[in-house]
C-alpha cells in the first residue's frame, strides 16, 4: 500500500514507516508517549536502537498527513467490505447514522488554536471530537479535531449523507437548514424537539401553540411545517412522561443553567417525549421511534470506552502537532479495534457459541490482552480459524444473560430483518 506523503519519501536504514506506526499506535493507548518513550518501545519491539531525536524529526506536518491517510484509507476498506452484507439484511435503510462529540482537555498552550473557557481568573483550553459511526456495518465513518467553540450546530452540515440514509442526533445538530439538507438528500432522521423550535399548521397555515396542543390532545402525531421560508414538511410525534422522569429532567436543567431558571414553557415541556421525523407512519409509531432515537446511545457509550480504556483524552503538555499526531494514532486504533476485530470477532463468537460480544468488556479485554490485537489482524480474512482461540472471548467478553434486551439485541428488532 503506498502513500503519497514526504515522511513515505524519506528513507531510514532504522525507522521504517509500518514500524513507526504501529510504535506510535500502541504507545497511543497507554497514554501520552514522548519521543523517549517512542524510542525505547521501538528498541524492545524491533532490537532497532533509535534516538528520540530520530523520532522527533519524523514526527512532522508530513507524518501527520501519512496517519491521516492510513486513517482515511482502513476506514474506506472496511466500509467497502461490510456494505452489500448492511444492504440487504436492513428493512429499510442502508446505513444508520449516529453522530456525537465529546470533549477532551488540551495543554493551555494551545488556548489561541483550539479555544476553550476562560475568564477573569481561569481559563481552560478544550477540543471538540466530532464521531460519526454506523450501526449497520458496525464501523466509523469519520473523525475531526476541532476548535471547541465550533459546536455541533456548526459542524452537522459537514455530515456526509447519502440517499437511504437515517440519520440519529441530538438537538444540538438540529437546523431548518440541516433538516431540508437531509431531506433533499433522500434520508430520514429523528431529532428531539428543541424548544426554541416552531411549527405551522398546514391546513390553517397559523403558529401552532405547542403547549396547548399537548394541554388539549395529551399525544400527538401529525404532519407540521416547519417556520421556515420553505415550510418544510414534517412528522411531529409527542408522548408524557412519567412524573418521576419530567421531575429528573427539571432538576438537570436547572443545574445546567447555573444560576438562571429555566422558563415555564421549557419545564411545561420536560412532562412530554417530542420528535420531529420523517419516518413514515406506517413504518414505526412512536415508541418504535423513541427506541430507535436510543440507539444513538451507542457512541456516546464508545467515546466512554474509549476515554476509560485506551487513554484517548490523556494529552500531556504536546505541541499543535504532536497533538494531531497522538490523536490521530488513537483514531487508528479505535478503527482497528472497532472495524476490523470487534465485528468480525462478533460474528465468529454469534455464529460458533450463539452470544454476543459486548462492546465494553471486548475493548477492556483487549487492553488487558493487546498480543490479541495483533493476533486477530492477522487472521481477519479467515477468522474462522480462530473459533477456538476466541473461547475466551465469548466466555468474558459476552453480555450476561438477563430478561431485558441488550444494546445488540434492541438493534436487531428494530433495523434488521
Amino acid at each position: 500500500m503506498a502513500y503519497d506523503t514526504g515522511f513515505m519519501k524519506r528513507r531510514s536504514k532504522k525507522i521504517d514507516p509500518p514500524s513507526f506506526l504501529a510504535n506510535l499506535c500502541l504507545s497511543a493507548l497507554e497514554g501520552s508517549p514522548s519521543y523517549n518513550d517512542l524510542a525505547s518501545r521501538f528498541h524492545a519491539e524491533y532490537n532497532v536502537s533509535a534516538s528520540k531525536q530520530a523520532f522527533w524529526k519524523r514526527a512532522d506536518e508530513s507524518c501527520v498527513l501519512f496517519l491521516k491517510s492510513v486513517l482515511e484509507k482502513i476506514i474506506i476498506q472496511k466500509i467497502y467490505k461490510v456494505d452489500s452484507v448492511a444492504i440487504k439484511t436492513c428493512k429499510h435503510y442502508k446505513r444508520v447514522i449516529v453522530q456525537d462529540s465529546t470533549i477532551i482537555k488540551l495543554p493551555l498552550r494551545l488556548f489561541d488554536i483550539f479555544s476553550g473557557v476562560a475568564n477573569g481568573i481561569a481559563a481552560v483550553c478544550n477540543a471538540r471530537i466530532q464521531g460519526v459511526y454506523d450501526l449497520l456495518s458496525g464501523c466509523f465513518l469519520s473523525f475531526s479535531i476541532d476548535p471547541y467553540s465550533k459546536n455541533d450546530m456548526s459542524a452537522a452540515p459537514e455530515l456526509k449523507i447519502q440517499n437511504g440514509d437515517l440519520i440519529l442526533r441530538d438537538r444540538g445538530y438540529n437546523t431548518y437548514g440541516e433538516i431540508r439538507r437531509l431531506i433533499a438528500a433522500g434520508a430520514d432522521f429523528v431529532y428531539r424537539h428543541k424548544f426554541n423550535s416552531m411549527y405551522v399548521n398546514p391546513h390553517t397555515q397559523k403558529s401552532i401553540n405547542l403547549i396547548a396542543l399537548l394541554t388539549e390532545k395529551g399525544e400527538l402525531d401529525i404532519d407540521v411545517w416547519l417556520a421556515d421560508e420553505e415550510r418544510t414538511k414534517v412528522r411531529l410525534v409527542a408522548k408524557p412522561v412519567d412524573p418521576e422522569t419530567a421531575n429528573i429532567r427539571r432538576m438537570k436543567a436547572k443545574k445546567e443553567i447555573r444560576g438562571h431558571n429555566p422558563s415555564p414553557e421549557i419545564l411545561f415541556l420536560m412532562s412530554w417525549t417530542i420528535f420531529i421525523t420523517t419516518i413514515p407512519r406506517e413504518q414505526a409509531n412512536f415508541q418504535k421511534i423513541l427506541l430507535m432515537y436510543k440507539l444513538r446511545w451507542r457512541i456516546e457509550i464508545i467515546f466512554k470506552i474509549f476515554k476509560s480504556h485506551m487513554s484517548f483524552s490523556k494529552i500531556h503538555n504536546v505541541s499543535e502537532n504532536q497533538l494531531y499526531l497522538l490523536l490521530t494514532a488513537r483514531f487508528i486504533m479505535i478503527v482497528l479495534c472497532s472495524n476490523f476485530i470487534y465485528q468480525p470477532c462478533y460474528e465468529i463468537i454469534a455464529t460458533f457459541y450463539n452470544r454476543q460480544l459486548s462492546l465494553i468488556k471486548f475493548i477492556h479485554y483487549l487492553m488487558k490482552n493487546s498480543s490479541t490485537i495483533a493476533c486477530i489482524l492477522s487472521h481477519e480474512s479467515n477468522l474462522k480459524c480462530l473459533k477456538i482461540d476466541l473461547h475466551p472471548m465469548a466466555r468474558y467478553c459476552t453480555y450476561d444473560k438477563r430478561k431485558r434486551q441488550n444494546f445488540m439485541q434492541l438493534q436487531n428488532e428494530l433495523l434488521l430483518s
